[in-house]
């Protein structure tokens, strides 16, 4: 029955306004065994656990929103990449969205950070801890001139390249999402292990911040995982692929109708079982 009443919902999902997510309305986690559920962009999240707000070299920005839940697997990596940074003076970490509670789809903003295993990391380094007001509406520090699409040279620096690179070396992690010039930046640079540079993928709107995302955690046979990455650091044609291309200008075609927005997918049986705990 319930199943039944949430199709329609979760159909509707992307159409309604933010507050139209039964999965925002879900303010604390189910006291189960840690499971991550479904696919990254289609899940959920079982016995999930909270990032404290703030802790060695690292604070949660813009808290009221909930999101700063996520498997343990994903806190325990956030809160040794902060202490590596800390050690290493790099600067002070501003952890953005992880998951809410029990995961699930976001209204806006995202379509995946709903297995607990997705996590957002500002390139933006501070020297010091940001006072409470100042973390709600944080500003971002673009390192990518979005329209000569080029390095911000004034914002981006080694520290950023470093921080990255500490993050994608780590075994618990899969990909790391960034803007395409910034990957550029990192493919330009002299690594003694290049390795690392094949989990980097560029993707657009990463140019603030980026995105990494855990492997499946070991014994979650529920969680789906991605393929691997391509073979190779993906420096060559790949990533020159994403560079847009000039073209001359033409008239303006006349206005077609818009298509329909695709419907959200329906998520697992075990997670719509979440709604109801």
């Amino acid at each position: 029955m319930l199943r039944r009443l949430l199709l329609p919902l979760f159909g509707l999902m992307v159409a309604l306004p933010v507050w139209a997510s039964p999965w925002e309305k879900v303010e604390s986690p189910t006291e189960e065994q840690p499971q991550s559920i479904g696919t990254y962009n289609n899940g959920c999240l079982a016995g999930g656990e909270n990032l404290p707000l703030q802790g060695e070299g690292y604070q949660v920005m813009r808290s009221h929103r909930g999101r700063y839940y996520g498997h343990p697997e994903t806190i325990t990596f956030l809160r040794d990449l902060s202490k590596q940074v800390h050690k290493l003076e790099l600067g002070q970490l501003l952890v953005g969205d992880i998951a809410m509670p029990r995961g699930g789809r976001f209204s806006s903003g995202h379509a995946s950070h709903q297995t607990g295993l997705d996590a957002d990391i500002w390139l933006k380094l501070t020297d010091k801890p940001l006072s409470e007001e100042e973390l709600i509406d944080v500003q971002p520090l673009p390192m990518v001139h979005l329209k000569d699409y080029k390095i911000n040279k004034d914002n981006w620096g080694q520290e950023q390249a470093q921080l990255i690179s500490l993050a994608a070396v780590d075994e618990r992690v899969a990909r790391i999402f960034v803007h395409p010039v910034i990957k550029g930046q990192l493919c330009q640079q002299e690594w003694k292990d290049r390795s690392w540079l094949r989990k980097v993928r560029p993707w657009w709107g990463h140019y603030y911040h980026f995105h990494v995302r855990l492997h499946c955690p070991d014994g979650d046979s529920n969680c789906k995982a991605q393929k691997a990455p391509p073979a190779g650091d993906g420096c060559g044609a790949e990533l020159t692929s994403w560079k847009p291309k000039l073209t001359p200008k033409k008239e303006k075609p006349k206005k077609v109708a818009k298509k329909a927005k695709k419907k959200a997918p329906v998520p697992p049986d075990q997670c719509l079982a979440l709604l109801r705990n």
